[in-house]
C-alpha cells in the first residue's frame, strides 16, 4: 500500500509532539540536530514512503537509506523501517531497541532502550506480535511470538512476555505475570496531536 506524503507528514508531526507536545519548527530543527530517537523515526518513515515509490523517486530513497542505516549504526535502534507503525511512536533513549520487520505496532507507542520485539520460530506462538494502542514498553522488555498486546498496556522493565495481555493490562517479570489493571496511564503523554 502506497501512502502520500501528506500521510508520511502526519505520522512524523505525530512523533514529534510526542517529545514535547507540540510541532513547531525549532523542536523539529531541535530533534534532527540533537535528538535520537525522532531523527531516527524521520528517516525510516522517509525510506519507507521513497522505497515504495517509482524509479523516480531512487535519489531520495537511496539518501533516505543511507541516513536510516546510517542512525541504526549510532543509536543501536534497528526498527525495520517496513514494519506497520502508527503515528506517535516515541523512543525514549539511545541504546538498542529490535522490532521485527512483521511487527505491527498501534499508535502512541513508547518504546525505552534495551527492547525487542521479536520472532518465535516454533510451537504454538511461532511468529511476531500484534501491539495495541497507547503501549509503554519498559527498559529491557522482550515481546516474542505471536501474541496480542492489549491496548493501553504497560509493561515492566526487563519483562519477558510471551501469552496475550489484555486491555490495561500492567506485566512485569520473567516470564510477564499480569499484576493489575491500571495499564498506562500517566506513561504516554502529548498524544493530542491532529489527525
Amino acid at each position: 500500500m502506497s501512502e502520500s506524503y501528506r500521510e508520511i507528514r502526519k505520522l512524523i508531526r505525530a512523533d514529534l509532539h510526542r517529545y514535547y507536545g507540540r510541532c513547531d519548527f525549532r523542536v523539529l530543527a531541535k530533534e534532527l540536530l540533537f535528538g535520537a530517537g525522532f531523527k531516527y523515526t524521520f528517516w525510516m518513515r522517509h525510506l519507507k514512503y521513497f522505497q515504495a515509490k517509482s524509479f523516480l523517486f531512487a535519489p531520495l530513497a537511496l539518501f533516505s537509506r543511507f541516513m536510516y542505516r546510517r542512525y541504526v549504526f549510532k543509536f543501536g535502534f534497528e526498527i525495520a523501517h517496513i514494519a506497520e507503525i502508527g503515528p506517535g511512536l516515541m523512543i525514549g533513549h539511545c541504546g538498542q531497541v529490535i522490532v521485527h520487520p512483521k511487527v505491527v505496532i498501534g499508535r502512541n507507542c513508547n518504546i525505552s532502550q534495551g527492547v525487542t520485539i521479536g520472532v518465535s520460530n516454533r510451537g504454538e506462538n511461532a511468529g511476531v506480535a500484534t501491539v495495541g494502542d497507547d503501549v509503554y514498553i519498559g527498559p529491557g522488555a522482550k515481546i516474542i511470538g505471536k501474541i496480542s498486546i492489549g491496548n493501553r498496556v504497560a509493561i515492566g522493565a526487563n519483562a519477558v512476555v510471551t501469552k496475550d495481555v489484555p486491555d490495561d493490562g500492567v506485566v512485569v517479570g520473567i516470564p510477564a505475570k499480569l499484576i493489575s489493571y491500571k495499564g498506562s496511564e500517566g506513561y504516554i503523554n502529548n498524544t493530542d496531536y491532529e489527525e
